[in-house]
């Protein structure tokens, strides 16, 4: 199973986005609240990142509301599971 972290901040309306998308296509992941963990928030700065949600998996990372890399993310998982 594919590890998926979503990086979120709080009143945050593209981290609301990611998340209820990634719900309708059935992809899991844990949430952290950035705002609670401000180590990982100067750890995700100092790679470049600017902007919440900023989404981890075990292959690649992406800042923003991408519905296209949700949608390859999901197709991936589905794929990887049909596989299995």
């Amino acid at each position: 199973m594919v590890d998926v972290v979503v990086y979120t901040t709080p009143a945050c309306s593209q981290c609301f986005s990611t998340k209820r998308m990634m719900d309708k296509k059935g992809i899991q992941y844990r949430e952290v609240d950035l705002s609670k963990d401000l180590e990982k928030l100067e750890e995700l700065r100092a790679k470049g990142h600017s902007q919440a949600p900023i989404v981890e998996t075990d292959i690649k990372m992406w800042s923003g509301f991408r519905f296209d890399k949700i949608n390859s993310l999901a197709n991936y998982l589905f794929e990887k599971s049909e596989a299995a």
